[in-house]
């Protein structure tokens, strides 16, 4: 029983591992191997920092509408103090109370048509503030989404060459043996391995960053027209003398 053990061990040691898989393969083969784990490292190093990063401004979004709920007039907030802070809701605040009082200065006019006018104003300054943030939002995702898209085709790349190789080799040989075959096909067979093992959790990590910036998007977007609300109800009210 011992004895069969043993041998068993033996037979499983002997066996050739990714590391003589990788000696194996051709030069194109370890080139490719390179490259992927490169991506591997960026891929990685993506996925967490623009996780860190969607975290930070989704902590620094909701104390600033915490904030900004117990504040009875968003007019009365000064637009500099509000660049500071680096909550995209601060920088929408900051940008629709700028175009508030680009027309007409830091009055709030009675007037209803000025009122309108500027209301306007404050509606296109949060658009271009939302696709700004957008941009900021998505930023990096192309380079996780071109890695989860590429890795298998290099790998399958590396895999076809490597198997072109192999068979390209027997040319001429008298006697063609499934010995002399493996190594190449083994070596090819690795980049794919490769590829998979770059792309498979590359694609679980863009699937949820995809689908968190997408929410982080909408609330983004639902918190400008709050903005856009409450400005134009504190402005209709001074317009009345409500206020």
């Amino acid at each position: 029983m011992l004895t069969s053990h043993f041998a068993s061990f033996l037979i499983v040691a002997s066996n050739p591992g990714p590391l003589s898989y990788f000696a194996q393969s051709n030069l194109a083969g370890k080139v490719i191997i390179f490259i992927l784990i490169i991506c591997s490292f960026i891929a990685w190093s993506v996925m967490l920092g623009k996780w860190m990063e969607l975290s930070k401004m989704i902590q620094l979004n909701r104390r600033f509408e915490r904030s900004a709920s117990k504040e009875s007039h968003l007019l009365a907030l000064d637009p500099a103090k509000l660049t500071k802070s680096k909550a995209p809701y601060a920088v929408l605040t900051s940008d629709a109370i700028t175009a508030f009082f680009r027309y007409g200065g830091r009055e709030v006019s009675t007037d209803v048509q000025r009122t309108a006018l500027r209301i306007g104003h404050v509606e296109n300054a949060l658009q271009r503030a939302v696709a700004e943030q957008t941009v900021r939002y998505e930023s990096k995702m192309v380079v996780l989404g071109s890695i989860v898209t590429g890795a298998p085709f290099l790998g399958l790349l590396g895999t076809v060459w490597g198997v072109m190789d192999a068979f390209g080799g027997l040319i001429g040989s008298s006697s063609a043996t499934l010995q002399s075959l493996a190594p190449g096909v083994s070596g090819a067979l690795l980049t794919t391995v490769a590829g998979l093992i770059v792309a498979i959790p590359s694609v679980f990590g863009y699937n949820f960053l995809l689908q968190s910036t997408k929410t982080a998007m909408v609330e983004l977007e639902n918190y400008a027209s709050t903005v856009a609300d409450r400005i134009e109800l504190e402005a209709q009210a001074a317009a009345v003398g409500e206020d």
